[in-house]
């Protein structure tokens, strides 16, 4: 009986974290589905700067030897990947205010199942979410002109990009732990890809500018879309994530990854402390 009873208590150790990020999971894509405005507005907005930036602006705008919008599109696949910090901030903040993390906290489930679950439902959201704007793009005009691995590749990359800024964001959410004041902090992440080649070419910005966008990450993920995708050759003369930006992005998500999943596990863990 005590063998029997052993051998399920070790299964149950060993199976926890995941079950537990599993059920986790399933409760943010629940709460997406019976609440799905913060998520439309989020799918919705890069098609509509798509057509704005595309038809309004892109007459006036001109990227050498290439159609503006299929510059376009990838820096929206890119920007809509960097999103991951506002939605999990607001996420994770909202979950704090309304006292779900400290209810989370009194279960014996493992620390790391609940960001974890937030984070993973975010990532199958967006993975959906990008469908329609890659839609849009081809009826704008945007094509895939590399082959189909290289394709996979860069949409792999922009979904790795995302999981890493959902930690950023569920870290901050986590530290912020008000619903309202994470809503405020989030609209500032807009400003994030307007400093990076996401909408513009960075080759005739004032040299300060222009370090500051190629050394942002989405820029190394834009570059690195397009790239994949057969829209753009890297810049040879450009900072070092952007000329080589597969690379770039890889060591962006390493590092952001490793940096905030230990602090936003150790946050979660400490609650209000």
């Amino acid at each position: 009986m005590s063998s029997s009873t052993s051998v399920g208590e070790h299964r149950t150790a060993v199976n926890t974290p995941f079950a537990d990020g599993l059920a986790v999971l399933g409760r943010h894509l629940q709460r997406i589905k019976a609440s799905p405005g913060v998520l439309i507005l989020t799918q919705t907005m890069p098609i509509t700067m798509l057509f704005f930036f595309g038809y309004v602006f892109g007459s006036a705008l001109a990227v050498p030897g290439q159609e503006y919008r299929a510059f376009l599109v990838p820096g929206l696949l890119a920007a809509t990947a960097g999103n991951g910090i506002m939605t999990g901030m607001f996420s994770a903040a909202q979950d704090c205010d309304r006292g779900v993390m400290d209810r989370f906290r009194t279960l014996p489930m493992s620390r790391s199942a609940v960001p974890f679950g937030q984070t993973a439902a975010d990532l199958l959201t967006t993975a959906v979410g990008m469908v329609p704007l890659m839609l849009a793009g081809l009826a704008a005009g945007w094509r895939i002109e590399g082959g189909p691995i290289a394709a996979l590749g860069g949409f792999g990359l922009l979904l790795l990009f995302r999981f890493a800024t959902s930690w950023v964001g569920c870290w901050l959410g986590l530290l912020i732990r008000n619903e309202e004041a994470a809503g405020q902090l989030g609209s500032a992440t807009f400003v994030l890809p307007l400093l990076s080649n996401a909408y513009i070419p960075t080759g005739n910005l004032p040299g300060w500018l222009r370090t500051v966008e190629e050394w942002n990450p989405i820029s190394a993920v834009a570059a690195a879309t397009r790239d994949l995708f057969g829209n753009a050759a890297p810049a040879a003369d450009a900072a070092l994530p952007v000329a080589h930006p597969v690379a770039g992005t890889l060591l962006w998500c390493v590092a952001l990854l490793a940096l905030f999943v230990p602090l936003a596990v150790r946050r979660y863990a400490r609650g209000g402390r």
